[in-house]
């Protein structure tokens, strides 16, 4: 198995290396590549790997597991501390609850999440609806529970910033926000028709550092937030206004893979909404502004929301 590892990896290495030099040769950093799409238009990616990936690195951390480990991961939007808090109680109660061995695997960029995640090297997989959509596609993972509260993202700009009056008006300007494939950045990034014309993305780890570089720090425009999460800041209402508001989606959510029993999955899904669950999920529904908790959830809801990945790296198959 190792040398068909090692080629994959080697292949992605190789196709990231030729879409760089092409980003390169455009003289612009910031540049993304927008086609038609229902509702949007949408922004190609590469993920940054901040010089920290290797290909050696890359083939010893790829996760490995049996009929009786599955793997648990979410995108890294919160530090490793942060995310194992959030996560580890979540992959301990599953474990008792399945009498499967789950655990719980923080990946630590953006690149790492997504290569693992499209390899299918993830068993159980908490995050959004457009990543989602693409695994119940393409790797025949089931939708097991969502957030129960609706999904939309705020662009919000500082109350007193009178000269932004509207959203194309932050073509060039910094905003805080999370890297693509981040759907709140990837909706934003759609309202502008012109890849040269585009807002800078300064990718922030967590939400809280998104609402404080805008509303106290001031080292953005503006910020994108999930409506849900703007609410529960302190005040925020009279300190930032809502500038733009997404659609609505349906809310992230926890899917599963082939490797997980369909008996495993009906035991996972009614783990997750059942009171007895409630202390595992905690960290989890405070940090996304969850007011109603979990709800069972369909793959038919997700169905087309992977076209918000149309033209980001590595999403077709």
């Amino acid at each position: 198995m190792l040398p068909r590892t090692i080629t994959r990896v080697t292949a992605f290495v190789t196709a990231a290396g030729i879409l760089a030099l092409a980003s390169i040769a455009n003289a612009n950093p910031t540049d993304q590549t927008a086609k038609s799409a229902p509702g949007a238009r949408k922004a190609s990616f590469i993920p940054n790997t901040g010089g920290k990936t290797s290909l050696e690195k890359l083939t010893q951390e790829l996760p490995a597991g049996n009929d009786n480990v599955l793997v648990f991961s979410a995108p890294p939007r919160e530090t490793e501390e942060e995310g194992i808090r959030t996560y580890q109680p979540i992959a301990e109660y599953l474990t008792r609850v399945t009498g499967k061995t789950i655990v719980y695997k923080y990946p630590r960029d953006w690149l790492t999440y997504q290569m693992e995640m499209q390899r299918g090297s993830y068993d159980l997989v908490f995050d959004g609806p457009h990543f989602n959509s693409w695994r119940i596609s393409n790797l025949q993972h089931s939708a097991l529970v969502k957030l129960a509260d609706e999904h939309a993202f705020a662009v919000v700009v500082r109350k007193d910033e009178s000269r932004i009056t509207d959203i194309k008006q932050l073509a060039g300007q910094k905003v805080c926000g999370m890297d693509p494939p981040n759907l709140g950045t990837l909706a934003v990034l759609n309202q502008f028709d012109n890849p040269m014309r585009q807002p800078l993305i300064m990718n922030s780890m967590g939400w809280t550092k998104i609402y404080e570089g805008v509303a106290f720090e001031k080292k953005c425009t503006a910020g994108i937030l999930p409506v849900a999460v703007l609410k529960k800041f302190s005040n925020s209402e009279n300190v930032v206004r809502v500038l733009y508001k997404t659609k609505t989606l349906p809310n992230q959510a926890f899917s599963a893979g082939p490797r997980v029993l369909p008996a495993d999955q009906a035991k996972i899904a009614a783990a997750l909404v059942s009171q007895e669950g409630s202390g595992a999920i905690a960290r989890l529904m405070a940090a996304y502004g969850s007011d109603k908790g979990l709800a069972l959830a369909t793959k038919e809801e997700y169905a087309g929301l992977d076209v918000y990945l149309k033209d980001t790296w590595g999403y077709t198959h």
